[in-house]
């Protein structure tokens, strides 16, 4: 039985969950006892680090548990972008390569691209974007082609956080594996929402993020396969296998590591069907209600369960929102003083400014209802009619 959520109780309705889920009771249950009763180092040797020192060990297994890995394998980071960039610079600056080279998509996420750009600027790394199709997907014989025997590392994400448009993981790591690189995924917003076992993909490195899977902000994790060597983020005392100094948040730990047996849990049971059958039922009530003038941007199956990415003729995405206050959503556009630019994603994939500006990022999760959807179509359709 899920608890209820304060935090939803009377406001509008939340369609916002790639943004960043409410972060669950059970989870804020186990991680209290480490914000005030255990509250001693791990590192420790008297009985004061015993209890965090535990604490840790477990969580790193239940984060472990749900992505089929090794709890020695799980590197725990302050977000998913200090993962991104432990897992980039962490590849390239162990690399024995004269002028390494990276291959990333047009379409990740800012922390992959920005790190990705810093390395080109601070090293001399060559990297290479590959473009995206009209749905949003890399081209394998495209990566193929861009390999080179510098290439040291290959960084595509598992689920676009604006589309939801599912990578294929496994054949681009298959293809990079081959060719002696290692692969890196940011599974940022996959984990947790669908099955994405490191082993059955054959990735090197993957990244984990708290805040999208129902745990705070702050806390994230990078899957380091056995054997694979990373440069250190932060110099220390050697938490962290080395890779990361500092005294570990252990609650925020604790946190993702419940989150993640909750979301395995969740797997297992079912709810990612239930909640991509509240998707399309939103979906279906839109594009009844204005035939021919919603536009799926995206692709209708290879996608997550909890994203529908949609645009409306002759309406723009952030206008649509603002008449309709009683939905809390996304746009993918970007507004600089007053002024709004589409989505790189979504041009990337080939759709013109017009389309681009009218896209609606509707994300459903955990507490996503079947009134919800109600609710929620009828404001955007109310909002529709009044533009």
């Amino acid at each position: 039985m899920i608890p209820a959520h304060p935090g939803l109780r009377g406001g509008p309705v939340y369609l916002d969950y790639n943004a960043t889920t409410p972060v669950d009771p059970r989870v804020v249950e186990a991680m209290l006892p480490h914000l005030g009763h255990y509250f001693g180092n791990p590192s420790s040797s008297h009985s004061y680090g015993n209890e965090p020192r535990h604490a840790l060990d477990q969580a790193r297994a239940q984060v472990a548990a749900l992505i089929g890995a090794r709890p020695s394998e799980i590197v725990f980071t302050g977000s998913g972008s200090e993962a991104d960039n432990l897992a980039l610079r962490g590849v390239v600056l162990s690399a024995r390569t004269d002028r390494p080279h990276v291959i990333t998509q047009v379409t990740e996420h800012p922390a992959v691209l920005e790190t990705c750009r810093a390395l080109e600027h601070l090293h001399g790394v060559e990297v290479t974007y590959l473009a995206v199709d009209g749905d949003g997907l890399v081209d394998p014989a495209a990566l193929a082609a861009a390999l080179t025997e510098r290439t040291v590392l290959v960084s595509v994400m598992a689920a676009n956080n604006e589309t939801g448009a599912l990578q294929p993981i496994a054949e681009l790591a298959r293809i990079t594996s081959a060719h002696g690189a290692l692969f890196h995924c940011d599974a940022a917003q996959a984990a947790g929402k669908i099955p994405m076992g490191v082993r059955e993909l054959g990735v090197d490195l993957l990244t984990v993020v708290g805040h999208k899977m129902y745990a705070p902000k702050g806390i994230g994790a990078l899957y380091v396969r056995q054997g694979v060597a990373l440069e250190a983020l932060v110099y220390g005392g050697g938490q962290e296998h080395g890779l990361r100094a500092g005294t570990e948040n252990v609650a925020l730990a604790v946190a993702l590591g419940a989150a993640a047996e909750l979301a395995a849990a969740e797997l297992a049971d079912g709810t990612p069907d239930r909640i991509a059958a509240l998707r399309d039922s939103l979906h279906r009530r839109l594009a009844n209600a204005l035939p021919g003038c919603v536009h799926l941007n995206g692709l209708p199956d290879e996608r997550l369960p909890s994203t529908l990415n949609v645009s409306i003729d002759g309406a723009l995405g952030h206008e649509l929102l603002a008449a309709a206050p009683g939905l809390a959503a996304s746009t993918g556009s970007a507004c600089h003083s007053g002024t709004h630019t589409p989505s790189p994603v979504l041009t990337a994939m080939g759709l013109d400014a017009d389309r681009a500006l009218g896209a609606l990022r509707l994300s459903l999760g955990r507490w996503s209802t079947p009134e919800d959807i109600e609710t929620a179509a009828t404001a955007l359709l109310k909002a529709a009619a009044a533009l």
